[in-house]
Protein backbone atom coordinates (compact mmCIF):
# COMPACT_ATOMS: atom_id res chain seq x y z
CA UNK A 1 0.00 0.00 0.00
CA UNK A 2 1.23 3.39 -0.95
CA UNK A 3 1.95 5.96 1.56
CA UNK A 4 -0.22 8.23 0.90
CA UNK A 5 -3.07 5.83 0.48
CA UNK A 6 -2.17 4.59 4.02
CA UNK A 7 -2.77 7.92 5.43
CA UNK A 8 -5.64 8.41 3.99
CA UNK A 9 -7.05 5.17 5.65
CA UNK A 10 -5.77 5.81 9.09
CA UNK A 11 -7.52 9.20 8.56
CA UNK A 12 -11.09 7.81 7.71
CA UNK A 13 -10.19 5.01 10.70
CA UNK A 14 -9.79 8.05 13.24
CA UNK A 15 -12.62 10.14 11.96
CA UNK A 16 -14.95 7.10 12.09
CA UNK A 17 -16.21 7.33 15.78
CA UNK A 18 -16.80 10.85 15.43
CA UNK A 19 -18.93 10.08 12.47
CA UNK A 20 -21.06 7.19 13.57
CA UNK A 21 -21.97 9.07 16.84
CA UNK A 22 -25.11 11.05 16.81
CA UNK A 23 -25.20 14.22 18.15
CA UNK A 24 -27.54 14.56 21.58
CA UNK A 25 -30.64 16.01 20.12
CA UNK A 26 -32.01 19.39 21.35
CA UNK A 27 -34.69 21.93 21.65
CA UNK A 28 -36.70 19.04 22.70
CA UNK A 29 -40.24 20.23 24.41
CA UNK A 30 -43.22 19.44 27.03
CA UNK A 31 -41.62 16.23 28.17
CA UNK A 32 -44.03 13.30 29.87
CA UNK A 33 -43.02 10.04 31.75
CA UNK A 34 -44.21 6.79 32.06
CA UNK A 35 -42.24 4.10 34.49
CA UNK A 36 -39.56 3.37 31.68
CA UNK A 37 -40.33 6.00 28.63
CA UNK A 38 -40.12 9.38 28.05
CA UNK A 39 -42.64 11.01 25.57
CA UNK A 40 -41.81 14.78 24.71
CA UNK A 41 -42.49 17.00 21.38
CA UNK A 42 -39.51 17.82 18.45
CA UNK A 43 -40.10 19.86 15.55
CA UNK A 44 -44.14 19.68 16.24
CA UNK A 45 -43.97 15.86 16.28
CA UNK A 46 -44.13 12.90 19.49
CA UNK A 47 -41.16 11.23 19.96
CA UNK A 48 -40.59 8.61 22.79
CA UNK A 49 -37.50 7.61 24.51
CA UNK A 50 -36.41 5.00 27.07
CA UNK A 51 -36.34 6.73 30.43
CA UNK A 52 -32.47 6.08 30.25
CA UNK A 53 -31.91 7.74 26.86
CA UNK A 54 -31.10 6.30 23.33
CA UNK A 55 -32.63 7.03 20.00
CA UNK A 56 -35.76 8.20 19.76
CA UNK A 57 -38.75 6.73 18.15
CA UNK A 58 -41.41 8.96 16.24
CA UNK A 59 -44.81 8.46 17.48
CA UNK A 60 -46.42 11.56 14.95
CA UNK A 61 -46.31 12.98 11.51
CA UNK A 62 -48.49 15.04 10.72
CA UNK A 63 -47.79 19.29 9.86
CA UNK A 64 -49.69 20.32 12.84
CA UNK A 65 -48.11 20.32 16.36
CA UNK A 66 -48.72 17.13 18.63
CA UNK A 67 -47.59 18.20 22.23
CA UNK A 68 -48.43 18.00 26.37
CA UNK A 69 -48.22 14.61 25.83
CA UNK A 70 -49.14 12.82 28.94
CA UNK A 71 -48.78 8.80 29.57
CA UNK A 72 -51.53 6.89 31.32
CA UNK A 73 -51.11 5.63 34.52
CA UNK A 74 -50.53 2.33 33.31
CA UNK A 75 -48.20 3.72 30.34
CA UNK A 76 -50.35 2.01 27.48
CA UNK A 77 -51.56 5.50 26.15
CA UNK A 78 -50.48 9.10 25.27
CA UNK A 79 -52.93 11.58 25.68
CA UNK A 80 -51.85 14.68 24.11
CA UNK A 81 -53.13 18.33 22.43
CA UNK A 82 -52.81 17.94 18.32
CA UNK A 83 -53.95 19.88 15.84
CA UNK A 84 -54.95 16.98 13.21
CA UNK A 85 -58.30 18.76 12.24
CA UNK A 86 -57.76 22.27 12.05
CA UNK A 87 -58.57 23.03 15.79
CA UNK A 88 -56.18 22.61 18.85
CA UNK A 89 -58.05 19.67 20.46
CA UNK A 90 -57.32 16.59 22.85
CA UNK A 91 -56.52 13.43 21.25
CA UNK A 92 -55.18 9.97 22.54
CA UNK A 93 -52.87 7.50 20.58
CA UNK A 94 -51.76 4.15 21.89
CA UNK A 95 -48.09 4.37 23.68
CA UNK A 96 -46.30 2.15 20.99
CA UNK A 97 -48.12 4.56 17.65
CA UNK A 98 -50.98 4.48 16.03
CA UNK A 99 -54.34 6.22 14.85
CA UNK A 100 -55.39 9.64 17.21
CA UNK A 101 -58.74 8.89 18.66
CA UNK A 102 -60.20 13.16 18.93
CA UNK A 103 -61.78 13.05 22.19
CA UNK A 104 -62.49 16.91 22.02
CA UNK A 105 -64.85 19.29 19.79
CA UNK A 106 -64.04 22.71 20.60
CA UNK A 107 -65.01 26.24 18.74
CA UNK A 108 -61.73 27.84 16.62
CA UNK A 109 -60.23 30.54 19.08
CA UNK A 110 -58.70 33.46 17.12
CA UNK A 111 -55.36 33.25 19.40
CA UNK A 112 -54.66 29.26 19.33
CA UNK A 113 -50.77 29.27 19.03
CA UNK A 114 -47.72 27.31 20.67
CA UNK A 115 -46.30 31.12 20.20
CA UNK A 116 -49.21 32.90 21.23
CA UNK A 117 -48.85 34.93 25.11
CA UNK A 118 -51.84 32.98 25.69
CA UNK A 119 -50.75 29.78 24.64
CA UNK A 120 -51.98 26.78 23.17
CA UNK A 121 -56.19 25.97 23.95
CA UNK A 122 -57.21 22.90 24.88
CA UNK A 123 -53.72 21.84 26.42
CA UNK A 124 -53.74 18.32 27.90
CA UNK A 125 -52.77 18.53 32.04
CA UNK A 126 -52.83 15.10 33.52
CA UNK A 127 -54.89 11.71 34.29
CA UNK A 128 -57.56 10.87 36.70
CA UNK A 129 -55.50 8.25 38.86
CA UNK A 130 -58.31 5.65 37.83
CA UNK A 131 -57.01 6.30 33.99
CA UNK A 132 -60.91 6.63 32.63
CA UNK A 133 -60.20 10.67 32.46
CA UNK A 134 -58.39 13.04 30.83
CA UNK A 135 -58.01 16.58 32.52
CA UNK A 136 -56.92 19.10 30.15
CA UNK A 137 -56.77 23.06 30.70
CA UNK A 138 -59.50 24.55 27.94
CA UNK A 139 -60.32 28.35 26.98
CA UNK A 140 -63.15 27.47 25.55
CA UNK A 141 -65.63 29.15 27.68
CA UNK A 142 -63.15 32.04 27.92
CA UNK A 143 -61.71 32.41 24.69
CA UNK A 144 -58.88 34.59 24.86
CA UNK A 145 -58.19 34.97 28.50
CA UNK A 146 -55.06 34.32 30.67
CA UNK A 147 -57.67 32.34 32.52
CA UNK A 148 -59.06 29.13 31.56
CA UNK A 149 -61.09 26.56 33.24
CA UNK A 150 -59.95 22.67 33.36
CA UNK A 151 -62.20 20.11 32.32
CA UNK A 152 -62.33 15.91 32.18
CA UNK A 153 -63.02 14.16 29.14
CA UNK A 154 -63.60 10.06 29.38
CA UNK A 155 -60.64 8.30 27.75
CA UNK A 156 -63.48 6.23 25.61
CA UNK A 157 -65.22 9.35 24.55
CA UNK A 158 -68.31 11.71 26.05
CA UNK A 159 -68.65 15.29 26.88
CA UNK A 160 -66.13 16.84 28.88
CA UNK A 161 -67.03 17.95 32.54
CA UNK A 162 -65.96 20.89 34.15
CA UNK A 163 -64.03 21.09 37.42
CA UNK A 164 -65.57 22.38 39.92
CA UNK A 165 -64.01 25.30 40.28
CA UNK A 166 -63.97 28.57 38.28
CA UNK A 167 -60.31 28.59 36.60
CA UNK A 168 -57.39 26.34 36.36
CA UNK A 169 -53.97 25.88 34.37
CA UNK A 170 -51.57 23.17 35.79
CA UNK A 171 -52.42 20.64 37.77
CA UNK A 172 -51.77 17.18 39.29
CA UNK A 173 -53.65 14.61 41.74
CA UNK A 174 -52.81 12.64 44.87
CA UNK A 175 -52.37 9.28 44.77
CA UNK A 176 -55.99 8.76 45.74
CA UNK A 177 -57.32 11.43 43.33
CA UNK A 178 -60.00 13.32 46.35
CA UNK A 179 -57.58 16.33 45.70
CA UNK A 180 -56.05 18.24 43.16
CA UNK A 181 -52.86 20.99 43.64
CA UNK A 182 -53.23 23.28 40.68
CA UNK A 183 -52.91 26.71 39.22
CA UNK A 184 -55.43 29.79 38.75
CA UNK A 185 -53.49 31.63 35.92
CA UNK A 186 -52.11 30.83 32.83
CA UNK A 187 -48.78 32.57 32.33
CA UNK A 188 -46.77 30.14 31.51
CA UNK A 189 -46.22 31.52 27.60
CA UNK A 190 -45.73 35.34 28.10
CA UNK A 191 -42.27 36.92 26.80
CA UNK A 192 -41.46 38.27 29.81
CA UNK A 193 -39.70 36.40 33.00
CA UNK A 194 -39.38 37.61 36.61
CA UNK A 195 -43.16 39.02 36.47
CA UNK A 196 -43.98 39.99 40.31
CA UNK A 197 -47.75 41.72 39.25
CA UNK A 198 -51.20 40.53 40.79
CA UNK A 199 -51.40 37.59 38.04
CA UNK A 200 -48.63 36.09 39.70
CA UNK A 201 -48.96 32.19 40.30
CA UNK A 202 -49.92 30.70 43.23
CA UNK A 203 -50.37 26.63 43.75
CA UNK A 204 -53.76 25.75 45.26
CA UNK A 205 -55.35 22.48 46.71
CA UNK A 206 -58.83 21.36 45.90
CA UNK A 207 -60.31 18.96 48.12
CA UNK A 208 -63.24 17.03 46.42
CA UNK A 209 -64.89 15.60 49.75
CA UNK A 210 -65.43 18.99 51.16
CA UNK A 211 -64.98 20.99 48.33
CA UNK A 212 -62.56 23.56 50.26
CA UNK A 213 -59.85 25.59 48.09
CA UNK A 214 -56.69 26.81 49.84
CA UNK A 215 -53.22 28.01 48.43
CA UNK A 216 -50.15 26.13 49.94
CA UNK A 217 -47.40 29.00 48.31
CA UNK A 218 -47.75 32.78 49.13
CA UNK A 219 -45.03 34.07 47.43
CA UNK A 220 -44.83 37.31 45.08
CA UNK A 221 -43.12 35.03 42.08
CA UNK A 222 -44.53 32.72 40.42
CA UNK A 223 -45.30 29.39 41.55
CA UNK A 224 -46.42 27.11 39.16
CA UNK A 225 -46.35 23.19 37.75
CA UNK A 226 -47.21 21.34 40.64
CA UNK A 227 -47.13 17.69 41.01
CA UNK A 228 -48.25 15.86 43.86
CA UNK A 229 -45.50 12.91 45.10
CA UNK A 230 -46.76 11.05 48.23
CA UNK A 231 -47.40 13.03 50.90
CA UNK A 232 -45.04 16.42 49.11
CA UNK A 233 -45.99 18.71 46.23
CA UNK A 234 -43.13 19.72 43.71
CA UNK A 235 -43.16 22.81 41.46
CA UNK A 236 -41.35 25.61 39.64
CA UNK A 237 -40.34 28.94 41.22
CA UNK A 238 -38.47 31.85 40.21
CA UNK A 239 -38.26 32.96 43.39
CA UNK A 240 -34.49 33.26 43.16
CA UNK A 241 -34.67 34.64 39.46
CA UNK A 242 -34.09 31.14 37.90
CA UNK A 243 -37.23 28.75 37.68
CA UNK A 244 -35.47 25.74 39.95
CA UNK A 245 -37.95 23.48 41.66
CA UNK A 246 -39.28 23.44 44.97
CA UNK A 247 -40.98 21.19 47.25
CA UNK A 248 -43.77 21.87 49.78
CA UNK A 249 -44.25 18.94 52.38
CA UNK A 250 -48.17 18.41 53.25
CA UNK A 251 -47.63 17.13 56.46
CA UNK A 252 -45.47 19.93 57.75
CA UNK A 253 -46.06 23.16 55.41
CA UNK A 254 -42.75 23.53 54.96
CA UNK A 255 -41.30 24.78 51.84
CA UNK A 256 -38.02 24.04 50.29
CA UNK A 257 -35.77 24.95 47.41
CA UNK A 258 -33.94 21.56 45.93
CA UNK A 259 -32.52 22.50 42.63
CA UNK A 260 -30.37 25.29 42.13
CA UNK A 261 -29.37 25.57 38.47
CA UNK A 262 -28.52 29.59 37.57
CA UNK A 263 -28.18 28.81 33.50
CA UNK A 264 -31.43 28.03 32.56
CA UNK A 265 -35.04 27.70 33.84
CA UNK A 266 -36.46 24.33 34.45
CA UNK A 267 -39.27 24.50 31.75
CA UNK A 268 -42.78 22.33 31.60
CA UNK A 269 -42.13 19.24 34.00
CA UNK A 270 -44.42 16.49 34.94
CA UNK A 271 -44.12 13.06 36.59
CA UNK A 272 -45.18 9.82 37.11
CA UNK A 273 -43.98 7.94 40.18
CA UNK A 274 -40.99 9.29 41.82
CA UNK A 275 -39.42 10.36 38.89
CA UNK A 276 -39.83 14.13 37.61
CA UNK A 277 -39.18 14.76 34.04
CA UNK A 278 -38.38 18.31 32.37
CA UNK A 279 -36.90 20.90 29.97
CA UNK A 280 -33.85 22.83 30.10
CA UNK A 281 -31.66 25.02 27.79
CA UNK A 282 -33.55 22.45 25.41
CA UNK A 283 -32.15 19.11 26.49
CA UNK A 284 -34.42 16.62 29.10
CA UNK A 285 -33.67 15.87 32.51
CA UNK A 286 -35.15 13.45 35.06
CA UNK A 287 -35.31 14.41 38.96
CA UNK A 288 -35.62 11.52 41.43
CA UNK A 289 -37.74 12.48 44.45
CA UNK A 290 -36.04 10.08 46.98
CA UNK A 291 -32.78 10.62 46.33
CA UNK A 292 -33.03 14.19 45.00
CA UNK A 293 -30.62 13.59 42.28
CA UNK A 294 -30.63 15.03 38.95
CA UNK A 295 -30.02 13.15 35.35
CA UNK A 296 -29.83 14.48 31.43
CA UNK A 297 -31.19 12.30 29.41
CA UNK A 298 -28.98 11.73 26.36
CA UNK A 299 -31.30 11.33 23.37
CA UNK A 300 -30.14 10.97 19.40
CA UNK A 301 -32.96 11.47 16.80
CA UNK A 302 -32.56 9.74 13.52
CA UNK A 303 -35.08 10.83 10.85
CA UNK A 304 -34.22 13.06 7.59
CA UNK A 305 -34.51 16.51 9.70
CA UNK A 306 -36.29 18.13 6.63
CA UNK A 307 -36.10 21.54 8.96
CA UNK A 308 -32.23 21.76 9.47
CA UNK A 309 -30.76 21.00 6.07
CA UNK A 310 -30.34 23.25 3.13
CA UNK A 311 -33.07 23.91 0.77
CA UNK A 312 -33.65 26.85 -1.90
CA UNK A 313 -35.88 29.94 -1.01
CA UNK A 314 -37.56 32.27 -3.06
CA UNK A 315 -36.06 35.48 -1.25
CA UNK A 316 -38.54 37.47 -2.97
CA UNK A 317 -41.24 36.88 -0.94
CA UNK A 318 -39.58 37.65 2.32
CA UNK A 319 -38.36 41.38 1.81
CA UNK A 320 -37.86 43.49 4.62
CA UNK A 321 -35.85 46.36 3.50
CA UNK A 322 -34.89 48.22 0.20
CA UNK A 323 -32.33 50.67 -0.27
CA UNK A 324 -32.07 52.36 -3.79
CA UNK A 325 -28.51 53.15 -4.94
CA UNK A 326 -27.92 57.24 -5.41
CA UNK A 327 -27.67 56.78 -9.10
CA UNK A 328 -30.58 54.48 -9.12
CA UNK A 329 -28.98 51.25 -10.77
CA UNK A 330 -28.99 48.87 -8.31
CA UNK A 331 -31.42 48.32 -4.84
CA UNK A 332 -30.59 46.78 -1.84
CA UNK A 333 -32.91 44.28 -0.73
CA UNK A 334 -32.77 42.41 3.47
CA UNK A 335 -34.14 39.05 3.11
CA UNK A 336 -34.17 35.83 4.42
CA UNK A 337 -31.19 37.82 6.80
CA UNK A 338 -28.89 38.17 3.83
CA UNK A 339 -28.82 41.25 2.04
CA UNK A 340 -29.07 41.12 -1.93
CA UNK A 341 -28.12 43.69 -4.80
CA UNK A 342 -30.41 43.68 -7.65
CA UNK A 343 -30.28 45.39 -10.72
CA UNK A 344 -32.75 48.16 -11.29
CA UNK A 345 -33.20 47.31 -14.81
CA UNK A 346 -31.14 44.13 -15.95
CA UNK A 347 -27.74 42.86 -14.51
CA UNK A 348 -26.53 40.16 -11.89
CA UNK A 349 -28.39 39.84 -8.69
CA UNK A 350 -25.54 39.26 -5.88
CA UNK A 351 -25.87 38.21 -2.40
CA UNK A 352 -23.29 40.41 -0.17
CA UNK A 353 -23.46 38.43 3.05
CA UNK A 354 -24.03 34.56 2.48
CA UNK A 355 -23.90 33.99 5.88
CA UNK A 356 -25.77 31.02 7.45
CA UNK A 357 -26.81 31.60 11.31
CA UNK A 358 -25.73 35.18 11.24
CA UNK A 359 -29.04 37.85 10.88
CA UNK A 360 -28.35 40.78 8.36
CA UNK A 361 -31.10 43.57 7.89
CA UNK A 362 -31.63 46.87 7.34
CA UNK A 363 -29.23 47.89 4.88
CA UNK A 364 -28.32 51.38 3.43
CA UNK A 365 -26.33 52.78 0.29
CA UNK A 366 -24.62 55.80 1.34
CA UNK A 367 -25.31 58.90 -0.41
CA UNK A 368 -22.00 59.08 -2.15
CA UNK A 369 -22.96 55.40 -4.04
CA UNK A 370 -19.65 54.41 -2.02
CA UNK A 371 -20.60 51.99 0.53
CA UNK A 372 -23.46 50.28 2.17
CA UNK A 373 -23.86 49.48 5.70
CA UNK A 374 -26.25 47.34 7.76
CA UNK A 375 -26.99 45.75 11.11
CA UNK A 376 -25.94 42.47 11.79
CA UNK A 377 -26.46 40.27 14.81
CA UNK A 378 -22.43 38.40 13.78
CA UNK A 379 -20.99 39.10 17.18
CA UNK A 380 -23.68 38.20 19.20
CA UNK A 381 -25.45 41.77 19.17
CA UNK A 382 -27.02 44.03 16.59
CA UNK A 383 -24.31 46.26 15.41
CA UNK A 384 -23.78 48.35 12.72
CA UNK A 385 -21.65 46.91 9.54
CA UNK A 386 -20.25 47.95 6.00
CA UNK A 387 -18.27 47.25 3.15
CA UNK A 388 -17.71 48.73 -0.50
CA UNK A 389 -20.98 49.27 -2.42
CA UNK A 390 -19.55 46.92 -5.40
CA UNK A 391 -19.37 44.02 -2.80
CA UNK A 392 -15.54 43.75 -3.63
CA UNK A 393 -13.99 44.22 0.05
CA UNK A 394 -14.54 42.31 3.16
CA UNK A 395 -17.00 43.56 5.23
CA UNK A 396 -16.11 45.40 8.79
CA UNK A 397 -17.76 46.14 11.53
CA UNK A 398 -18.34 49.26 13.01
CA UNK A 399 -19.66 49.82 16.24
CA UNK A 400 -19.01 47.76 18.72
CA UNK A 401 -20.19 46.74 22.88
CA UNK A 402 -24.15 46.62 21.87
CA UNK A 403 -26.04 46.37 24.86
CA UNK A 404 -29.78 46.29 23.99
CA UNK A 405 -31.15 46.42 20.51
CA UNK A 406 -30.38 48.67 17.90
CA UNK A 407 -33.68 49.76 15.25
CA UNK A 408 -33.14 51.95 12.65
CA UNK A 409 -30.11 54.12 11.23
CA UNK A 410 -29.34 56.71 8.66
CA UNK A 411 -26.37 57.93 6.72
CA UNK A 412 -25.78 61.89 6.95
CA UNK A 413 -26.08 63.26 3.48
CA UNK A 414 -21.73 63.82 3.35
CA UNK A 415 -21.61 59.79 4.20
CA UNK A 416 -19.19 60.58 7.47
CA UNK A 417 -21.56 59.45 9.70
CA UNK A 418 -24.83 57.45 10.58
CA UNK A 419 -27.70 57.94 13.48
CA UNK A 420 -29.08 54.90 14.79
CA UNK A 421 -31.77 54.46 18.14
CA UNK A 422 -32.19 51.98 20.38
CA UNK A 423 -34.00 50.47 22.89
CA UNK A 424 -32.64 52.16 25.58
CA UNK A 425 -34.70 55.15 24.08
CA UNK A 426 -30.99 56.72 22.93
CA UNK A 427 -30.26 58.57 19.36
CA UNK A 428 -26.49 57.56 18.90
CA UNK A 429 -24.21 59.06 16.59
CA UNK A 430 -20.96 56.83 15.15
CA UNK A 431 -17.88 58.22 12.91
CA UNK A 432 -17.60 55.81 9.58
CA UNK A 433 -14.05 56.23 9.69
CA UNK A 434 -12.91 55.96 13.22
CA UNK A 435 -16.48 53.77 15.02
CA UNK A 436 -16.35 56.50 17.73
CA UNK A 437 -19.77 56.71 18.95
CA UNK A 438 -21.49 59.24 21.04
CA UNK A 439 -25.45 59.59 22.27
CA UNK A 440 -26.56 62.75 20.82
CA UNK A 441 -30.40 62.17 22.87
CA UNK A 442 -32.07 59.88 25.36
CA UNK A 443 -35.73 59.94 26.21
CA UNK A 444 -37.71 58.96 29.42
CA UNK A 445 -40.50 58.32 27.33
CA UNK A 446 -40.22 56.95 24.11
CA UNK A 447 -38.25 55.30 21.40
CA UNK A 448 -36.44 57.99 19.44
CA UNK A 449 -37.00 55.84 15.92
CA UNK A 450 -38.56 59.25 13.81
CA UNK A 451 -35.61 61.10 13.08
CA UNK A 452 -33.92 62.64 9.56
CA UNK A 453 -30.86 64.78 8.74
CA UNK A 454 -30.65 67.98 7.89
CA UNK A 455 -28.80 68.24 3.97
CA UNK A 456 -25.61 69.92 5.49
CA UNK A 457 -25.39 67.48 8.15
CA UNK A 458 -25.49 69.51 10.84
CA UNK A 459 -28.85 68.56 12.56
CA UNK A 460 -30.59 65.75 13.12
CA UNK A 461 -34.62 66.06 13.77
CA UNK A 462 -36.20 63.62 16.11
CA UNK A 463 -39.67 63.19 17.70
CA UNK A 464 -39.43 62.52 21.63
CA UNK A 465 -42.62 61.40 23.84
CA UNK A 466 -43.86 63.50 26.77
CA UNK A 467 -45.19 62.76 30.24
CA UNK A 468 -48.11 63.96 28.86
CA UNK A 469 -47.73 60.99 26.19
CA UNK A 470 -47.90 63.64 23.67
CA UNK A 471 -44.83 63.77 21.19
CA UNK A 472 -42.77 66.84 20.11
CA UNK A 473 -40.14 67.77 16.95
CA UNK A 474 -37.04 68.73 18.58
CA UNK A 475 -33.50 69.17 16.70
CA UNK A 476 -29.93 68.27 17.82
CA UNK A 477 -26.67 69.97 16.72
CA UNK A 478 -24.61 66.51 15.76
CA UNK A 479 -21.64 69.00 16.70
CA UNK A 480 -21.80 69.88 19.80
CA UNK A 481 -25.37 68.17 21.15
CA UNK A 482 -27.51 71.16 21.73
CA UNK A 483 -30.74 70.43 21.69
CA UNK A 484 -33.78 72.55 20.56
CA UNK A 485 -37.51 71.69 20.90
CA UNK A 486 -39.41 72.96 18.39
CA UNK A 487 -42.94 72.22 18.95
CA UNK A 488 -45.08 72.56 21.75
CA UNK A 489 -45.77 69.65 24.07
CA UNK A 490 -49.94 70.34 24.08
CA UNK A 491 -49.90 68.81 20.42
CA UNK A 492 -49.07 65.39 19.14
CA UNK A 493 -46.66 65.81 16.54
CA UNK A 494 -44.12 63.75 14.43
CA UNK A 495 -42.34 62.90 10.60
CA UNK A 496 -40.08 65.46 10.73
CA UNK A 497 -37.84 66.49 7.59
CA UNK A 498 -36.04 69.06 6.23
CA UNK A 499 -36.76 70.40 3.02
CA UNK A 500 -34.21 70.21 0.40
CA UNK A 501 -32.52 73.61 0.76
CA UNK A 502 -32.40 72.62 4.57
CA UNK A 503 -34.13 76.27 5.84
CA UNK A 504 -37.66 74.84 7.04
CA UNK A 505 -38.74 71.91 9.05
CA UNK A 506 -41.99 70.22 7.81
CA UNK A 507 -43.76 68.07 9.85
CA UNK A 508 -47.21 66.47 10.33
CA UNK A 509 -49.62 67.43 13.97
CA UNK A 510 -52.66 67.18 15.34
CA UNK A 511 -54.10 70.66 15.65
CA UNK A 512 -57.59 70.39 14.65
CA UNK A 513 -60.04 69.47 16.67
CA UNK A 514 -63.52 70.11 15.13
CA UNK A 515 -65.53 67.33 16.46
CA UNK A 516 -68.67 65.31 15.00
CA UNK A 517 -71.12 63.32 16.93
CA UNK A 518 -71.17 59.69 15.77
CA UNK A 519 -74.23 57.98 15.44
CA UNK A 520 -72.41 54.64 15.86
CA UNK A 521 -70.65 55.13 19.05
CA UNK A 522 -73.07 57.75 20.40
CA UNK A 523 -69.84 60.20 21.35
CA UNK A 524 -67.69 62.77 20.24
CA UNK A 525 -65.57 61.89 17.34
CA UNK A 526 -62.53 63.63 16.12
CA UNK A 527 -61.62 62.97 12.39
CA UNK A 528 -58.88 64.33 10.48
CA UNK A 529 -57.19 66.12 13.20
CA UNK A 530 -53.38 65.98 11.46
CA UNK A 531 -52.20 68.74 9.14
CA UNK A 532 -48.49 69.42 7.32
CA UNK A 533 -46.93 71.77 9.19
CA UNK A 534 -43.48 73.97 8.84
CA UNK A 535 -41.09 75.74 11.01
CA UNK A 536 -38.44 77.64 9.81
Amino acid sequence: MKLKQLLLSLTWLFLLPTILVAEDARLMRFPGISNDQIVFTYAGDLYTVPIDGGTARKITSHDGMEMFARFSPDGSQIAFTGQYDGNTEVFVVPAEGGEPKRLTYTATLGRDDVADRMGPNNIVMTWTPDGENIVFRSRKQTFNSFKGQLFQVPVDGGLPELLPFPEGGFSSFNSSGDKLAFNRVFREFRTWKYYRGGMADEVWVHDFNTHETKAITDHEAQDVFPMWIDDEIFFLSDRDRTMNLFVYDTNSGETEKITTFDDYDIKFPSHYGHTIVFEKGGYLYTFDAKTRETSQVQVSISNDMIYSREEFKDASDNIKSASLSPAGERILFGARGELFSVASDEGITYNHTQSPGVHERDAEYSPDGKWMAWLSDQSGEYEIWMKAANGEEEARQVTTGADTYKFNMAWSPDSRYIVWNDQHYRLMLTAIESGDTRQLAESDYSQLGDFAWSPDSRWVTFTDGMANQMQVIKVVDAENGNIHQITEKWYNSGNPSFSADGKYLLFSSQRDFNPIYSRTEWNHAYINTDRVYMAM
